[in-house]
């Protein structure tokens, strides 16, 4: 079976498929400017796209790595992201502050997921 990657880029690409399983790039927003609600918004976003890209979407989702430069966003960022997640299909998930690539990022969400 060969690997299947899509927005493939010089230095990443956005998605690779594998016997059935979708593995999504990490995730930020495009508008770093907003909020924690703003930019996890901009993030499942990306990923619903990637995912329909990809033959997959969120009730699909195997598990989801989410990184947040400040812990302190937990509670805000779990608002958007229970309103977003498939009811009775929430995935496996971890959540760990990290320094992220850009000080404005408030938020990195990496994304594995089986596809339809």
């Amino acid at each position: 079976m060969n690997i299947e990657r899509l927005h493939v880029g010089p230095t990443l690409s956005e998605v690779a498929i594998y016997q059935g399983t979708v593995w999504l790039a990490g995730q930020v927003a495009d508008d770093a400017s907003q909020d924690i609600g703003g930019q996890t918004a901009q993030v499942l976003a990306h990923v619903d796209r990637l995912l329909n890209d990809a033959g997959s979407d969120r009730g699909r989702i195997l598990m989801c790595q989410i990184f947040l430069a400040d812990l302190a966003d937990f509670p805000a960022m779990n608002q958007v992201w229970n309103a977003w997640v498939t009811p009775g299909q929430t995935p496996p998930r971890a959540t760990v502050q990290a320094a992220l690539a850009n000080p404005d990022w408030l938020i990195e969400m990496v994304v594995t997921a089986a596809r339809k």
